[in-house]
């Protein structure tokens, strides 16, 4: 049955940045900062060696939610529960969320900074996130207003920039981000993809709008996780899960598209040095979890509503009767796959039969979703496919070691795949 959920940003107040520092820090024979518009103010110089930038507020297209460019900045498009797109149906705040395009940068950095310019009214909110790209794919969405710190050097950096305001209440306006990038941040060692057991829950909502801004469809494909850190873009798969029953028998690998059940800031994947709430928990328990079941945080969400689950994942509808087969909610086995490595490949058709050898007559185990990015570790010769990419006879046997046909997989990162 479809339960309660939400999908609410964070809710910590990014400060109006102070004008009266930036005219302490420019030359005395310098223009006066603008008060509204125009481009970002400098706050900060740069150290030798630093990149700087400014992240382009001007372009909002289909990969954003429910923002708009004004003469004055970059605010929310809709502000009142009854506009479409500005909260779900059980969010508390409006939200909207502007994703830059991808900068390359002059050379590889572990660390990127974020200085924003805004009036923030009060209980709005405004906050910059990073992300960066390395061979195997992108790193986890990281706020950058205290500095965004990856664990192995970054070759592209991409910009988001998520809005709040009360319902019905006034937006915050946002004149400009500046971004510096450096290698000055050590780096630690890479970890391997992980994977808990949790309990999933089936999303419904069909006609609504994801925190990405995909409306729902009937029989949908996708995955909700209650942190932004792996929300994917709108038509993308960057982060993608595996989910699987405990028996192993049926899996599906499906993209993040939504934030919830319940918390959208616990990323309990991550080791409480990196987990944004909830650090005292156990790494790979979700809030809800040890809520519901020993009564942690009184029994509460990070909202202060009664947890009536254990979820940590919640599964569209086609996941959860297609992919998995499920009839109610359960137990599943999670692997969130951008904390490992490896070639990976991107599902450009689907939902894609996995199968458990390399033929369609082949049993099938599951589904990939379309746009999902799975983790190929050889390929095998196997019956001759024609499919929307390619006609082929390569089959692609994944980490689960089920195989999927090379036909549908529109591209390849992450190196090379060897012959199994």
């Amino acid at each position: 049955m479809t339960r309660p959920r939400c999908r609410i940003p964070s809710v910590a107040l990014i400060a109006t940045l102070a004008l009266l520092l930036t005219a302490a820090l420019l030359p005395a024979t310098g223009p006066a900062p603008a008060a509204s518009g125009g481009a970002p103010i400098t706050l900060v110089a740069a150290a030798p060696g630093d990149e700087r930038w400014s992240a382009d507020l001007t372009i909002v297209d289909r990969d954003d939610v429910n923002v708009r460019r004004t003469a004055a900045g970059l605010r929310l498009r809709e502000t009142r529960s009854t506009g479409r797109g500005a909260r779900s149906p059980h969010s508390a705040v409006a939200e909207g969320m502007l994703v830059t395009a991808p900068r390359t940068l002059a050379r590889p950095a572990t660390r990127v900074r974020a200085e924003i310019n805004a009036a923030v009214p009060a209980r709005a909110t405004v906050e910059a996130q990073v992300r960066g790209w390395r061979a195997a794919g992108w790193t986890e969405w990281r706020a950058a207003t205290t500095g965004a710190v990856f664990d192995r050097p970054v070759i592209r950096v991409q910009t988001r920039v998520v809005l709040t305001a009360p319902d019905g209440g006034a937006t915050a306006t946002v004149r400009g981000v500046q971004l510096t990038a450096d290698a000055n941040a050590a780096v630690s060692a890479a970890t391997p993809g992980r994977t808990y057991r949790v309990y999933a829950t089936r999303i419904g909502l069909v006609g609504e709008v994801t925190a990405n801004g995909r409306t729902v469809q009937p029989r949908d494909h996708f995955a909700a996780l209650p942190s932004r850190r792996g929300l994917s873009p709108l038509n993308t798969g960057d982060y993608t899960v595996r989910v699987c029953t405990t028996s192993g028998s049926r899996c599906e690998y499906a993209p993040v598209w939504d934030v919830g059940p319940w918390n959208t800031r616990d990323d309990y994947w991550n080791p409480s040095s990196v987990r944004e709430n909830w650090k005292n928990l156990p790494q790979g328990r979700p809030e809800a979890q040890a809520a519901y079941q020993s009564g942690y945080n009184g029994g509460r969400d990070q909202f202060g509503r009664t947890v009536l689950n254990p979820a940590g994942v919640d599964l569209a509808d086609g996941t959860f009767w297609d992919g998995l087969r499920l009839t109610t909610n359960a137990w599943v086995d999670v692997a969130y796959l951008w904390t490992g490595g490896g070639p990976r490949g991107v599902v450009g058709d689907g939902p894609l039969n996995i199968r458990t050898g390399a033929s369609t007559s082949s049993a099938t185990r599951g589904l990939a979703a379309r746009l999902a990015h799975v983790p190929i570790q050889c390929y095998v010769t196997g019956q001759s496919v024609a499919g929307p990419f390619r006609t082929t006879t390569r089959w692609n046997r994944l980490a689960s070691g089920q195989y999927v046909s090379h036909a549908y997989i529109s591209s390849v990162y992450g190196g090379s795949v060897p012959v199994c």
